[in-house]
């Protein structure tokens, strides 16, 4: 298992580095929606539906509304605001689980889920690119993501006693949250420091820092709900010693609706 997910991440890690940073524009937006498309193919098996057509179908149907997107950019506000609401929401759910999943709407109701899901991180992603230092801001909303999975992997291995959502993720611990949140924390006061922020926007910016990294743990969470009721442990075997696409990208997929909105907030980019 380990020498897969090396030989994978071996291969996949300059091929996702190129298309992050070196691909511009329309080629950008396009290499986010592949990855969206086989991630939209992996949540229709988690809606129910095991039919590879069935699956093909829900991807064909992604695939389109985000060339949809990519025709209207006045959508992009929508969608984000959406998506906000959607991860509200998503926190209800994964709190009330298993009682709440009387509230998904059945097959038609989690597929709606996956677009809300997929959709403004798309957009998400594509904004940021456009933005001001966009590569930055990209690596920005990774390391923030990432390192809070590396410290609330240390944590909850060394201190994890308490139960974050031991009906959805029965391995998750308070003391591991706590634990990416200082490891997330750290790095934006470290950064801050570093470029000189003043004291309020520095303030900001570790505020900022802890919604993102607490929304993409809902982010993670709500995936790992789905898949508890599917009865499925990856959400398909796209790469190897990684589970599927899903696997890799579902904490990005709430923290970076969240981390595009905070920054037009603060007035970063345009909408």
């Amino acid at each position: 298992m380990l020498k897969q997910r090396v030989i994978t991440a071996l291969i996949l890690l300059p091929v996702a580095l190129g298309g992050f940073f070196l691909l511009e524009g329309a080629w950008f937006a396009l290499f986010i929606g592949a990855a969206v498309v086989l991630g939209g193919w992996e949540w229709a098996r988690l809606a129910g539906f095991a039919a590879q057509s069935q699956r093909v179908a829900y991807a064909a149907l992604v695939a389109a509304l985000l060339y949809g997107a990519w025709l209207l950019p006045a959508l992009a506000p929508w969608l984000l605001g959406v998506a906000l609401l959607w991860w509200l929401a998503a926190t209800l759910l994964v709190l009330g689980y298993p009682d709440s999943s009387r509230f998904w709407g059945g097959r038609p109701g989690k597929l709606l889920i996956g677009l809300l899901i997929l959709l403004p991180a798309w957009q998400g992603l594509v904004l940021l690119k456009q933005w001001p230092q966009g590569n930055a801001l990209i690596i920005a909303v990774m390391v923030l993501v990432w390192g809070a999975d590396i410290g609330a992997y240390f944590a909850g291995k060394t201190f994890g006693k308490r139960k974050l959502a031991p009906r959805v993720s029965p391995g998750k611990s308070w003391e591991g949250f706590y634990g990416g949140m200082a490891a997330s924390l750290s790095i934006t006061l470290a950064v801050g420091l570093q470029q000189g922020w003043r004291a309020f926007d520095l303030l900001l910016a570790l505020a900022g820092a802890a919604l993102v990294v607490a929304v993409s743990v809902v982010g993670d969470l709500t995936e790992s709900m789905f898949k508890r009721q599917s009865g499925i442990k990856d959400s398909s075997n796209l790469l190897p010693g990684h589970g599927g696409v899903l696997d890799r990208i579902d904490s990005l997929t709430a923290a970076v609706p969240l981390f595009a909105v905070l920054l037009w907030l603060a007035g970063w980019g345009v909408l």
